[in-house]
């Protein structure tokens, strides 16, 4: 299976809001929710995929002739390249009735662990969503990232509790999540959170955490300040707030400000390898890509996911052979023109 047979057998399936489009760019879909678009005007999901593709890389092939190599450690696992899959719920809702999230959530997640990379699973108010895909990433062995949604405490560690029952190594909370519509006025509540009480969740999880949804240098101190052992930079593609920067152009302030003392993760508009090593070269350790994962899954299954895996991972090591590196640690930010 090809990834463009890949993309056709996505259009059969998804929708109405999803258009499975060449390029995922957020201009088809627009403002559209339910669907992948964004909660105001739907300018800020295409602002990510576009700042990725006005950010150019320095070529240099005056180098050694040697192998590739985008082998990434991740909290003791080995993967094959640095990119995760995304957390996504309501799949159902936003992209069409051919799975439920715990149908989803089981392919994606061994999938990406057969793959060669790990699965951030989504949460919502169905807590059965999560129980499932965290009993998914305990048959895997741990691979990949249970991601919890801002909930009350009893709330929130109940679910942890679940998770690391099931055998989750590494838990992530989208805390912009706060923000998002379908949250607003529920019980149990789901909100914003001080630095001390997010502190409090994260000695209680017990295994490394990561916050996912900061987009400022302060918002990566106070996660440092928490205790998260990593953070996602990511604007929810819009679906949480209009009129916010891309994550491109935060990302190199936040690097620069957090870099090696927690794992740093970029999420929103990366959609190629040549993406993948450009957010690295910025300061990233790693990448996520969400509604590309969900075509995936819903043009080809499992077979989809590595498709599209196997995809990023030879743009990514085409890339990285073209401006002379050889290995992650390699890419540095003096390759961005």
């Amino acid at each position: 299976m090809t990834y463009q047979e890949v993309l056709q057998a996505a259009r059969t399936y998804s929708g109405p809001y999803c258009k499975a489009c060449p390029v995922c760019n957020g201009r088809a879909c627009g403002s559209t929710m339910p669907g992948p678009g964004a909660k105001g005007s739907g300018t800020v999901a295409i602002r990510n995929y576009e700042a990725w593709q006005n950010v150019c890389l320095n070529m240099d092939t005056i180098c050694e002739n040697g192998p590739v190599d985008t082998a990434f450690t991740f909290f003791g696992e080995r993967y094959d390249l640095p990119v995760f899959a995304g957390p996504v719920g309501a799949v159902k809702l936003h992209y069409g009735d051919k799975f439920t999230d715990m149908e989803y959530n089981e392919i994606l997640v061994d999938a990406c662990a057969k793959a060669g990379i790990a699965a951030f699973t989504g949460d919502g108010t169905d807590p059965t969503v999560f129980d499932a895909a965290s009993k998914a990433i305990g048959r895997n062995g741990g691979k990949g990232i249970p991601t919890v949604k801002p909930w009350d405490k009893d709330t929130l560690f109940a679910k942890l509790d679940a998770a690391k029952a099931s055998g989750a190594k590494v838990f992530a909370m989208d805390i912009d999540a706060a923000g998002l519509p379908f949250l607003k006025g529920l019980n149990p509540p789901a909100g914003s959170k001080t630095v001390a009480e997010l502190r409090e969740v994260i000695e209680y999880a017990g295994v490394p955490f990561i916050i996912k949804g900061i987009m400022t240098v302060k918002g990566a101190k106070k996660a440092l300040e928490a205790g998260a052992a990593g953070i996602v930079v990511s604007n929810h593609g819009g679906r949480v707030q209009d009129g916010v920067p891309s994550t491109a152009a935060v990302l190199p302030a936040i690097a620069d400000a957090v870099k090696g003392q927690m794992v740093i993760m970029v999420d929103g508009g990366i959609r190629s390898g040549v993406d993948v090593c450009k957010a690295l070269a910025l300061g990233a350790d790693a990448c996520i890509l969400a509604r590309p994962y969900v075509t995936a899954v819903y043009g080809g299954g499992a077979e989809g996911v590595k498709v599209l895996t196997d995809k990023l991972k030879g743009e990514l090591q085409d890339t990285m052979a073209m401006c002379g590196v050889h290995s992650l640690k390699e890419i540095s930010r003096d390759m961005i023109f």
